[in-house]
């Protein structure tokens, strides 16, 4: 008789992308924060008697909310109030529209500003939430009937989400206690980028290499966000943050050096991650490194290891601060990005969205469908969330959406029905606003919590409960994204994953072409003398104290384009992620990027690679020139393919 085998269940991808959440701690401080933002909001309001603008401030505070994510306290001013002014802005067209027109003119309205929003979505993280907040705002001004002018829901709304803001900058988080109380996110974003380091060191040579090192290139991404945040001065103004920023910026030849013994491949001592795990603990609880093990000088990249260490821990000691390596974008820049094929497709696709929700909801209100309700803004603003590419692949931001709205509405009917009004309402939005920042580790959840707290809202306003409305009009909402998510537009489908990933590839060839530059051009070494006349490779590895690694222009100039190539090939990754999680009829579209953004990481890590090696024996290892030759020409079928262009790299024998 013969074993039957099992075989393993393996799920579709857009279905197994719908059932992934992310994992992690409990955000306490965030919960707290929570806590106190749009339910206090809504009670000062109660109680003053002005219900209505409480209810668009804790709109606000909840929005401000879903934004209120991991980081600096700087950064968070401008990733949770500049989409507030993107909402209050919407909020006034909205309310104004929405007066002075009639249905048919709101519609048109309605659908240009669903244009603007999607495009400027495509310039980055905060730009798609300012479009988010914009779209959602004019329809909640549009369609939401309150007393007050457009301007006094404005003040209410900004008031909402400044309010988070205060929360954010005064009250204490778990790493608050070492050091400089304001930067404690920047220390925990510079200590995690030297604890990135060492687990990089811990794998290089096994199967999780690679892992880790777009774990390292995550962890400096985060990093120069937390100490990039918006300023007052154009520089670091306390010897505490100056301190960080040299921190940080003695992490990139660490990195360097971990990313070029990764691409060797050969497994190093353990001792060798001893020293970016002591930086780690000296910057998480802001003291002395002490003595640090200097690893084997037996290689290249080692000895790049060693010295970077070494210069390390003398900017531990002295603390003058440090360059972040960043080239800021210029208004050009985002209005590339905003026009570009990538803000085009998007925005014909949020405004068609946004206009069709808008219509039949004007069509159903208009009808007295709803009967004595007054929201029918519910159902554009649901297609906000769904047709916004942020929060996963289409299918799956459909059905969590479906699932979490009926969740939502069955969990606060049951709440309606037993809780005292206002008072037990006013309780259940403090709860929903402590747990958004939990429940944004899965749509769905996320998609509950907020059910919950803007039909608590709504009843307080004087509205009657309204969860079957909620289930349908969610239904709606997801029938109209399908549907125009599946419609032809003008121009190349995914536009949007070959916008980031010709971003990739021209910032990976910069890097290239920099450190070719670097290998023609005579350089003079830290001694003072020529490369070749530094003596053998055992005299330099003996001379440790010559061999210091000091960041000089043309090292600056080499990090600042390793840091933007890394970045937008991760930016890359994850748009590709996304488009290969979508349902089939999508999915072909981008069909081959992966290939492509594998192929640029590997010259990016081969780069890296060459630049450690210049520096040590300055010139390029015949290895090293013959892997680049190898990836340049592997990429061209690829890329042509997928429809990129490749810039010219002065490759020489």
């Amino acid at each position: 008789m013969s074993r039957s085998r099992r075989v393993p269940l393996t799920l579709p991808p857009w279905l197994a992308h719908a059932l992934r959440a992310q994992r992690g701690p409990v955000p306490w401080s965030a919960v707290t924060r929570g806590a106190l933002s749009a339910g206090p909001l809504l009670l000062v309001a109660v109680q003053a008697g002005r219900t209505s603008l409480g209810v668009v401030a804790a709109i606000a505070a909840m929005l401000a909310g879903i934004n209120d994510r991991p980081g600096s306290r700087r950064a968070s001013v401008k990733r949770i109030g500049v989409p507030a002014l993107g909402g209050a802005l919407g909020l006034v067209v909205g309310t104004y529209a929405g007066q002075q027109t009639g249905a048919v003119v709101l519609t048109v309205i309605l659908t240009f500003v669903g244009l603007v929003a999607g495009s400027i979505s495509a310039i980055g993280p905060v730009a798609s939430a300012v479009g988010t907040q914009l779209l959602v705002a004019s329809a909640v001004g549009a369609g939401m009937p309150l007393p007050e002018p457009g301007w006094e829901r404005a003040l209410a709304y900004v008031a909402g989400a400044g309010w988070l803001i205060v929360l954010r900058l005064v009250l204490p988080t778990p790493g608050s206690l070492a050091g400089d109380f304001r930067f404690d996110g920047e220390r925990k974003a510079v200590a995690d980028v030297y604890e990135a380091v060492a687990e990089l060191l811990d794998a290089v040579g096994g199967p999780e290499a690679m892992r880790r090192r777009a774990a390292l290139t995550a962890a400096l991404d985060h990093a120069q966000d937390a100490l990039a945040g918006p300023r007052l001065r154009r520089y670091a103004s306390s010897s505490a943050e100056r301190r960080l920023h040299a921190q940080y910026a003695a992490a990139l030849p660490l990195a360097e050096a971990a990313t070029a013994l990764a691409w060797a491949g050969e497994a190093v001592a353990e001792r060798a991650s001893e020293g970016p795990r002591r930086l780690a603990a000296a910057v998480r609880g802001n003291s002395h490194t002490g003595p640090l093990p200097a690893p084997s000088r037996s290689a290249p990249a080692l000895r790049a290891l060693d010295d970077a260490l070494l210069h390390a821990a003398e900017v531990f000691d002295q603390g003058r601060g440090g360059d972040l390596h960043t080239r800021p974008r210029t208004p050009k820049d985002r209005l590339r990005a905003a026009f570009g094929s990538a803000g085009r497709e998007y925005g014909l696709r949020v405004a068609l969205c946004f206009g069709a929700s808008s219509a039949v909801a004007q069509a159903l209100h208009q009808g007295q469908w709803y009967g004595q309700h007054e929201h029918w803004y519910w159902l554009p603003a649901t297609a906000v969330f769904l047709v916004k590419p942020d929060l996963g692949p289409l299918a799956s931001r459909l059905l969590n959406r479906a699932a979490g709205t009926v969740l939502g509405a069955v969990l606060f009917a049951g709440f309606a029905a037993v809780l005292p009004r206002p008072e037990g309402l006013i309780a259940l939005v403090a709860l929903s606003g402590a747990l958004i920042p939990v429940a944004t580790r899965h749509f769905a959840a996320q998609t509950a919590v907020v059910t919950v707290l803007v039909l608590a809202l709504v009843m307080v306003g004087g509205e009657p409960q309204a969860s079957m409305g909620r289930i349908v009009e969610t239904l709606l909402a997801c029938a109209i994204v399908l549907i125009v998510g599946h419609l032809p537009m003008p121009g190349q489908r995914g536009g949007g994953v070959r916008a980031l990933l010709a971003a990739a590839s021209e910032a990976a060839y910069a890097y290239l072409t920099h450190v070719l530059d670097e290998a023609d051009a005579p350089r003079i070494g830290t001694s003072g003398t020529p490369p070749e006349r530094r003596g053998s490779p055992s005299e330099r590895r003996g001379t440790a104290s010559e061999r210091r690694v000091i960041p000089s222009d043309h090292r600056a100039t080499r990090w600042t384009l390793r840091r933007e190539a890394y970045r937008t090939l991760a930016e890359a990754r994850t748009a590709i992620s996304l488009s290969a999680h979508e349902l089939p009829a999508l999915a072909r579209h981008t069909e081959g990027a992966d290939e492509v953004a594998d192929l640029l990481e590997r010259l990016v890590d081969t780069t890296t690679a060459c630049a450690v090696h210049l520096d040590d024996t300055g010139r390029i290892g015949p290895e090293h020139t013959e892997r680049l030759t190898a990836l340049l020409g592997e990429l061209a079928g690829p890329v042509e393919r997928v429809g990129l262009r490749l810039p010219g790299t002065p490759l020489a024998g």
